[in-house]
């Protein structure tokens, strides 16, 4: 087996994914700097602050019904 040959068998995941990588953030760069992509410093709106609000407790509940005693007779024994 030729030495290219055995280099590439031995290093082929780094070789494919190592360039792959490079060409992934090449293009990411690239993307990034072209512009047509960015604003304008007048079309830059602020986002506004954080805004925390609270919302008030719901009043309680009215107090439930009592329930008629149908069964008090084995209560009394």
């Amino acid at each position: 087996m030729s030495k290219l040959r055995s280099f590439w068998h031995n290093y082929k995941v780094l070789i494919v994914m190592g360039s792959g990588l490079g060409m992934v953030h090449w293009g990411w760069y690239s993307i990034k700097s072209n512009p047509l992509l960015k604003k304008s410093r007048e079309e830059f709106i602020p986002e506004p602050g954080i805004v925390s609000y609270i919302t008030p407790s719901p009043p309680p509940l009215p107090p439930l019904p009592e329930k008629s005693r149908k069964r008090g007779t084995k209560d009394k024994e």
